[in-house]
């Protein structure tokens, strides 16, 4: 009990005592009119003190412990109290059109919003985000994704178009004139084969056996193998080096009309290659057979591995927070802020699952209000509801003494003039 209600206490007390003394002390000067005056007064402030003591006390307990009917009546009528209690604030001080109704004068958007942008500066705050985003990085399971990736990845791969990739290839040879360049590199390259001595002596012994085995019949077959016998090797393969040779230089030539018949074969080969179905049916089964095969498990887990390193290092860094995950926040809210339409709408959106929280739990209101209650003890609830009003219930002793001593006062006048 604080000391205010120890003074209000001792206070009524004090003036129940002044007129129970006071009485007491006008008896022996009750045959003169003052003392009769006075005696009246306080025999009226004592009888008015004592009934709101009475009345005071017989709200929490036995008046003197005597269980006098119709006294202590809190704690006999704690259930009911404590249901109306609870009926006044469901139905009275806190229904749940007056709640919804303070909340829907709240912006909760903009409470927060100056929430976070206040908390977002705090030490505390910005350790937290970054243990909690190190944490989150250190938590993802690699060997997880990878299967999941890999399956991505091929069923892409296989949705492909082999012939639009192919045609778009041929299109984008012909475009830079990759067509040219390879068929020079073939030019170079039999060039250089072909000027090579094996080179002769692999074409003269295979003109040879051409030679040799070349099937004829009369007068070209002894021209055959009259020729067979006066030529040898090294001749033939000197006469088709020597061909071959000057067939390549007249081939890199840019006039040179057999080089422009073979590119334009090429070419034509090239812009219609979309059109060759069993080419390209060969193609895409080439491709599907070799996505299938293919295993990318390892280089997937190893990607993924470098990438999680990379980002845990990327996190750690001091900077991390400040440089990027609260302006990432602001641009956030400010985009949030700079769209009414938009903060109307998670203004409305708010206000709707506060309503539905408030109605499904509106009743919880009174059942915390009783479970407080019921841990209580009687004699306790009694001390709490004393210190909160009991200094007003003192006072009304402290008036009922005073307001007696009046009264009484004024009726003993009245008797004298009466009498």
């Amino acid at each position: 009990m604080n000391k205010k209600d120890k003074k209000s206490r001792h206070l009524a007390a004090i003036s129940l005592a002044i007129m129970g003394i006071g009485f007491i002390a006008t008896i022996p000067f009750q045959e003169t009119f003052a003392g009769r005056l006075l005696m009246g007064g306080f025999e009226a402030g004592l009888v008015g003190g004592l009934a709101d003591w009475f009345a005071v006390t017989a709200l929490f307990r036995h008046p003197l412990g005597i269980p006098i009917p119709h006294t202590a009546l809190l704690p006999k009528n704690r259930d009911k109290m404590t249901r109306a209690l609870i009926n006044m604030l469901e139905n009275d001080w806190l229904t749940k059109e007056s709640i919804m109704e303070k909340f829907n004068q709240i912006h909760i958007l903009d409470k927060i919003f100056e929430v976070v942008e206040k908390e977002l500066q705090t030490d505390s705050v910005k350790r937290s985000i970054q243990s909690f985003a190190l944490e989150a990085a250190a938590k993802v399971d690699i060997e997880k994704f990878g299967p999941s990736i890999e399956t991505e990845i091929k069923e892409f791969l296989l949705s492909v178009d082999a012939s639009i990739f192919l045609q778009r290839t041929a299109d984008h040879v012909l475009e830079k004139k990759y067509e040219e360049a390879a068929f020079n590199y073939v030019l170079d390259e039999t060039e250089k084969w072909a000027s090579r001595e094996e080179a002769k002596l692999v074409l003269g012994k295979m003109g040879k056996q051409a030679v040799e085995t070349t099937q004829a019949d009369g007068l070209l077959k002894f021209a055959i193998q009259s020729f067979s016998n006066l030529i040898t090797e090294e001749k033939i393969g000197n006469m088709l080096q020597s061909f071959i040779l000057k067939r390549m230089k007249n081939l890199k030539e840019e006039e040179n009309p057999y080089r422009h018949m073979i590119l334009e074969k090429v070419r034509k080969e090239l812009g219609g290659v979309g059109g060759r179905e069993a080419l390209l049916m060969e193609i895409q089964s080439w491709k599907n057979k070799m996505v299938e095969d293919m295993d990318l498990s390892d280089q997937i887990r190893n990607v993924l591995l470098n990438f999680k390193a990379r980002a845990v290092a990327f996190i750690e860094k001091e900077s991390f927070v400040a440089e990027h995950v609260i302006p990432l926040v602001n641009k956030f809210m400010d985009e949030i802020k700079g769209n009414p339409e938009k903060v109307a709408g998670i203004e409305k959106w708010l206000h709707d699952k506060l309503a539905g929280l408030i109605e499904r739990n509106h009743s919880k209101i009174g059942k915390l209000v009783k479970e407080n209650l019921d841990k209580l003890d009687t004699e306790t609830l009694i001390d709490m509801m004393e210190n909160n009003v009991g200094k007003d219930l003192q006072w009304i002793r402290v008036n009922g003494a005073v307001c007696g001593f009046l009264i009484g006062i004024g009726l003993t006048l009245f008797k004298f003039i009466v009498l």
